[in-house]
């Protein structure tokens, strides 16, 4: 299942040129931090050791600028960013789902550099509405710091403070469910009513909270997710 899709069209290897442009996007925002964006700060990861000192600077500097929605001047970073695809060579990243977490799948066919496809990630991240703008570039600039492997682990790092502890298991591929069995309803023919939800979330947060008689370790994680699970339940 692709949970979230990035096409991007770049100039080639031997090309006198640099440029880029976006192609089909598939970028989910929700549930937090969304799929897109864990998507776009996957692909900021892969490359994110090979950057020197100048293009990591410079690329904290273009984020600042589309974060803002500030105009941009081409070519930035040795590539010029455009609408126009034709020629260009393509390359696909994909966040899939089916496991017990997401996995991410980068099609290099079109032999994408490391600094193309950051620059069409962050390109695809300054489309996206202002609203969103700040969470999706945090996921950005955390995927810049990352220095490990691209998997699991990376997940949870981009996830961050936006995404409960949950998006480091089963819950990311059908949350309304992980939502409902967190709250001990089960698989219901009919969603609870909002009365129901309230009575359950209080009840399971007094019973987990230390001042109740709950052990303090893992209280935080558990009320985090229980939150987590009242807020998909009630939007």
């Amino acid at each position: 299942m692709i949970l979230a899709e990035l096409e991007v069209f770049h100039s080639r290897v031997y090309s006198p040129t640099r440029r880029l442009a976006l192609g089909h996007r598939e970028l989910p925002l929700e549930p937090a931090p969304g799929f897109g964006p864990l998507l776009l700060g996957g692909i900021v990861a892969v490359g994110a050791e090979e950057f020197d000192a100048d293009d990591y600077d410079a690329l904290l500097m273009l984020m600042a600028q589309l974060e803002h929605g500030r105009r941009v001047v081409q070519p930035r970073i040795r590539n010029r960013f455009q609408t126009d695809q034709h020629g260009l060579a393509r390359t696909v990243g994909r966040l899939l789902g089916g496991g017990e977490s997401p996995d991410f799948e980068f099609d290099f066919d079109g032999s994408g550099s490391p600094l193309q496809m950051t620059l069409a990630a962050t390109y695809a991240a300054g489309e996206m509405p202002m609203s969103v703008k700040p969470q999706v570039f945090d996921v950005l600039r955390n995927a810049l710091r990352w220095r490990g492997p691209i998997g699991p682990s990376l997940i949870t790092h981009l996830s961050g403070r936006f995404g409960a502890p949950a998006w480091s298991a089963r819950a990311y591929l059908d949350p309304d469910q992980w939502a409902l069995d967190l709250l001990g309803f089960g698989t219901k023919k009919s969603s609870p009513s909002k009365r129901e939800v309230q009575r359950k979330f209080r009840r399971l947060i007094r019973d987990a909270h230390p001042d109740h008689g709950a052990e303090s370790e893992g209280a935080a994680q558990r009320i985090a997710e229980l939150t987590e699970a009242r807020r998909i339940l009630l939007k």
